[in-house]
């Protein structure tokens, strides 16, 4: 039934129109035209301006959850598996999806919007699920090293407890759903299946943190539309 349902959400978020003319058009003339319209300007400077406060917010609220103390987990997947540091390879395939995806939905200004405040609503309920699920980090875990967040972010205090549910594995179904193309969509889900594999491979997460993932970015994706819409 779980599976069945998320197959629902998937075709009918690729289905569906994103938007209505003209915020449906591609390339410069597509984003020209969208611009034209204030409810586009509205929701993209809205969206990117919850995502630049929550970029630079969710830093301190990691910083609130690794003070906590946690919950381990038993887990039936991580004790088969053995614990190796894979962040290369994670990122490289992260970011070359997001390259890949963000050169797609730049020519989309209808897709990219909806992407945008789908990502935000991601994180907001992220922040929730983390509140409600404190939880230590696995047995045997390898510390994941983003070579560009931590940078950025983190480069003292390494972030361990942000659990449930694996970003890096919704970020990229995320993706997935926003594309309009049917290759790079069937690349986005192989590689969303390979970052939930690698991450456990890491023990960086529990197996329902990865579980969980696809889901929680599938509602993203269908609470966003409903943004995008209004």
């Amino acid at each position: 039934m779980a599976a069945a349902g998320l197959h629902y959400m998937f075709s009918l978020g690729n289905r569906e129109p994103l938007v209505t003319a003209p915020f449906a058009e591609k390339g410069t003339r597509g984003w020209m035209r969208a611009w034209e319209q204030p409810r586009f300007r509205w929701q993209l400077g809205l969206g990117l301006t919850l995502g630049i406060i929550l970029a630079f917010g969710m830093p301190h609220y990691f910083a609130f959850i690794e003070a906590r103390v946690g919950k381990v987990l038993a887990d039936p997947l991580l004790p088969h598996l053995p614990a190796r540091d894979m962040s290369w390879t994670t990122f490289t395939i992260i970011y070359l999806c997001i390259l890949l995806a963000l050169i797609h939905l730049g020519r989309r200004p209808g897709a990219f919007v909806r992407v945008l405040w789908a990502y935000c609503i991601m994180h907001l309920i992220r922040i929730g699920t983390l509140w409600f699920a404190p939880l230590d980090p696995p047995t045997g875990l390898v510390l994941l090293h983003d070579p560009i967040v931590d940078t950025l972010f983190y480069p003292t205090n390494p972030i361990t407890k942000d659990l449930f549910f694996s970003g890096h594995t919704a970020t990229i179904m995320l993706l997935a759903l926003g594309v309009r193309s049917q290759w790079l969509q069937r690349l986005l889900l192989l590689a969303t299946v390979a970052i939930g594999f690698l991450v456990l491979v890491q023990h960086a997460h529990y197996t329902y943190d990865v579980v969980a993932a696809p889901f929680f970015a599938a509602l993203s994706f269908w609470l966003a539309g409903k943004v995008v819409r209004k």
